[in-house]
């Protein structure tokens, strides 16, 4: 694995010493109460998925990416290691900027391909949890000597306006499927805006899961460990901790099942009895019947053709699609219409 390149190495700053660029949002985005507010006192009863990710939420689903059956992100991975030299060749970046990079662990096969086609770039990861971007930033930059890393501290789902525009080609990253937890409307916007943003030599790459047989689907969001089932749970702690609730775990249960006709897996925690919450954020009891469903993630899933059309109609063209033999999972590198790639 090559990870110096031939013009040296230069001086590393500690976590607490890098600084992240703030991208202030250029639209409101609901927060935890107005969630609540809007998702819980009215039927039928749903939250965002990205109040998963407390710390407990977030071991929870490194621990659910290395269940025997969630198949999404090792399939990533493994075609990111397979096609990483072939992407950074075609797309040739000076930047690579990736939205909700978390722990960057599979952008490293794309930065070792850089290394090994000896072509520095700056790294922008951009999420919304400053110490992991300090700690992140901090170790890449220990394991590639040549690499400048510019964390972007932010939500993305907040709109676009206020990300910087890098001097020089950019490659931007969009993994894990995430584009799936979007609505078609959301993820038109999403992909949209980040196509606005783009000029000539511009490049995506995207991951997106796609349409299988319903028992993998099954299986991939209800792990015989039980895994999954406690990820969705803490979501209740979450709400417990942040709204002044008194939600029970124990008098709710897991349920993922795939919709066939809307083409997604619909997550959600259902009550096992009929019983109250109080909800003192909200100074509201709410009251659950006996099998009452809270909905609490989606995760569409594309065929060929519905990932070609969501693209096209973002305003992108497609220059590589990677899948693994069985078609289980998409890696597409794509790039605005609009403008000409020298590609």
């Amino acid at each position: 694995m090559h990870k110096t390149l031939t013009d040296g190495a230069r001086q590393q700053l500690p976590p607490d010493r890098i600084n992240c660029f703030r991208v202030a949002p250029s639209r409101p985005v609901p927060n935890l109460l107005q969630d609540a507010r809007s998702g819980l006192l009215e039927r039928p009863r749903s939250m965002p998925p990205k109040y998963f990710y407390d710390d407990r939420g977030a071991r929870l689903f490194d621990a659910i990416c290395d269940t025997r059956e969630y198949y999404p992100t090792r399939t990533e991975d493994a075609l990111l290691q397979q096609h990483a030299r072939e992407i950074i060749d075609l797309a040739r970046p000076d930047h690579i900027l990736e939205f909700g990079s978390g722990t960057s662990r599979k952008t490293r096969h794309l930065l070792d391909a850089c290394a090994g086609l000896n072509r520095p770039v700056t790294y922008w990861p951009f999420d919304v949890c400053e110490p992991v971007l300090g700690e992140i930033s901090h170790a890449l930059m220990q394991d590639y000597d040549w690499l400048n890393v510019r964390p972007l501290l932010g939500d993305y789902h907040a709109g676009l306006d206020a990300l910087p525009v890098p001097e020089g080609s950019c490659l931007y990253l969009f993994l894990g499927g995430t584009i799936g937890n979007f609505d078609s409307p959301d993820a038109h916007r999403f992909l949209k805006e980040t196509c606005n943003r783009m000029r000539a030599g511009d490049h995506l790459v995207m991951g997106a899961d796609r349409v299988k047989a319903h028992a993998v689907l099954h299986a991939a969001y209800n792990d015989s460990d039980g895994i999954t089932a406690e990820f969705n749970l803490n979501l209740l702690k979450v709400l417990n901790r942040g709204l002044d609730a008194d939600f029970d775990p124990g008098r709710f249960s897991h349920s993922a099942v795939y919709n066939a006709a809307r083409e997604q897996i619909e997550m959600y925690l259902v009550a096992r009895e009929r019983h109250q919450v109080r909800i003192g954020a909200l100074g509201s009891v709410i009251r659950f019947l006996d099998g009452e469903s809270m909905l609490t993630e989606i995760s569409r899933k594309f065929s060929l053709e519905s990932l070609q059309a969501m693209l096209t109609a973002a305003g992108y063209t497609l220059d590589r699609h990677y899948q693994p033999d069985n078609g289980y999972y998409s890696l597409v590198l794509t790039r605005p219409a609009s403008v000409r790639s020298e590609v």
